[in-house]
C-alpha cells in the first residue's frame, strides 16, 4: 500500500519484503520501540521500524498538524501490514474511485488539463456500482469517448481535507482500448479544459506539470 499525501508519500511494507531493503537508502531511521517520532526527523527519506497503533496515531497526528516541507517519503516496517493498513484508514473518510488509462490505435494515452494540471480520467463510485463500471463511465463523462475496459493497473491512495474532514480516496485504475473518439470533448463541469493524446515522450513530458500519484500510475502501466 502506497498512500500520496502532498508532496511525499507513505509505504507500509510486511517484515519479509523489509529485509530486501538497504538501510542506506533512508536519511532517517526510526526505531519506534526506542524513541518518539519527531517533526524535526521527517525529513527526506524515512524509515521506522516496529510500528505498532500508538506509532501510526502519533504519526498522523504530526502530518495533520505539522508542515512537512522536507518530508520525501516514509516506509513504514510492520509485523501486522494489514492491520496497519486497516489502522491508517481509519484515521479519514475512505471514498472509493475508479479511473482509466485509454489508448488508441497507435498507442497514444488520453490526457487530460485540468485545474493546471495534467491528469487522467477518474471519479467516484456511486452507490452500488462496481469499481470497473465506474471506471468505463468516468471515461465516457469525462471525455465523450467510448472504451473497451482491460486489465487493472494499480490501486492508489491520496489524501486531501473537505470541508475540514480528512479524505483519503482509493482509486482502482484500468487499462482500456479506445472504441470511438469521434464526439470526444472535455466535461467543462469537472473543470476539465482540453484532452489530448499523447505519444510516450510527451507524456513524460506532461507528467513533470501532474500529480505523484498519476506518474506513479503511468510507470506502473508502462512497466507492465
Amino acid at each position: 500500500m502506497i498512500i500520496f499525501i502532498n508532496e511525499f508519500i507513505i509505504k507500509i511494507i510486511g517484515h519479509k519484503k523489509a529485509q530486501t531493503l538497504s538501510t542506506t537508502e533512508f536519511d532517517h531511521l526510526i526505531d519506534a520501540q526506542l524513541e518518539s517520532i519527531r517533526p524535526q526527523n521527517l525529513e527526506g527519506h524515512v524509515m521506522i521500524i516496529n510500528v505498532l497503533p500508538p506509532t501510526i496515531n502519533r504519526l498522523f497526528s504530526i502530518i495533520k498538524t505539522e508542515k512537512l516541507s522536507h518530508l520525501q517519503s516514509i516506509t513504514l516496517i510492520s509485523e501486522n501490514k494489514e492491520a496497519t493498513e486497516l489502522l491508517i484508514k481509519s484515521q479519514y473518510k475512505v471514498l472509493k474511485a475508479a479511473g482509466g488509462v485509454v489508448t488508441n490505435n497507435f498507442g497514444q494515452i488520453l490526457m487530460m488539463y485540468r485545474l493546471k494540471k495534467w491528469d487522467l480520467p477518474k471519479g467516484k463510485l456511486d452507490k452500488g456500482e462496481s469499481s470497473k463500471v465506474a471506471a468505463i463511465r468516468e471515461v465516457e463523462e469525462e471525455c465523450n469517448v467510448k472504451a473497451k475496459l482491460g486489465e487493472k493497473i494499480c490501486t492508489t491512495f491520496h489524501t486531501y481535507t473537505y470541508k475540514n474532514e480528512d479524505i483519503l480516496k482509493q482509486t482502482k485504475w484500468y487499462a482500456m482500448e479506445l472504441l470511438n473518439d469521434s464526439k470526444m470533448k472535455p466535461q467543462v463541469e469537472e473543470d476539465i479544459e482540453k484532452l489530448e493524446w499523447m505519444n510516450k515522450s510527451q507524456v513524460k513530458a506532461a507528467l513533470i506539470n501532474s500529480y505523484s500519484s498519476i506518474r506513479y500510475v503511468l510507470k506502473k502501466y508502462y512497466d507492465k
